[in-house]
């Protein structure tokens, strides 16, 4: 649904017919599932992410998407899916972005983890994120290829100090999963 809403905002500055009836059929659908929603379940009290990109897969300006989603345990409690703001020649460089766009958003996980303390309630470890980009992995860990990306510095910096203090624990998940 936030994909839908997603490409149809993009013609808010000038909007046709075509973009009108799309926004009655996203409300269409959303009365249509009123009655559904998010369920909250007991299990292991962690924090799971899971980090995407799609390199180039916008036709029209060959931007990527990325997307991610926080569990806390069994429960969906965050996501985002947005385009990336320019252009990634390659797919690392896609993947790389959004496990730093990831990392940023997950700020708020430091508040999260205070909240949960006040109620009795501990995250053993750190968050993990799932990434499925082996090199966007052996980047965040490994300085020894920090000058062969020198265009991501910024980004590679950030992940790789959250990487250090063990804020975030960077992990491989494949594709299929």
């Amino acid at each position: 649904m936030s994909y839908a809403v997603n490409s149809v905002c993009q013609y808010m500055p000038a909007p046709t017919d075509a973009h009108f009836h799309l926004v009655k059929r996203i409300l269409r659908y959303v009365q249509g599932t009123f009655n559904y929603g998010i369920s909250f379940t007991t299990g292991p009290w962690e924090l799971s992410v899971y980090s995407d990109a799609d390199w180039a897969m916008d036709i029209n300006t060959r931007r990527s998407n990325t997307g991610f989603v926080v569990f806390l345990g069994n429960n969906l409690v965050s996501w985002q899916f947005k385009k990336q703001s320019s252009v990634s020649r390659s797919s690392i460089k896609a993947e790389y972005k959004a496990l730093a766009n990831t990392s940023t958003n997950l700020a708020w996980v430091r508040q999260v983890r205070q909240v949960l303390q006040d109620l009795k309630i501990y995250l053993p470890q750190p968050p993990m994120i799932h990434c499925d980009n082996l090199s966007a992995l052996t980047l965040s860990s490994n300085p020894v290829y920090h000058s062969r990306i020198k265009h991501l510095d910024i980004d590679f910096q950030f992940v790789q100090e959250k990487v250090q203090k063990k804020d975030l624990i960077v992990q491989y998940v494949p594709i299929e999963e």
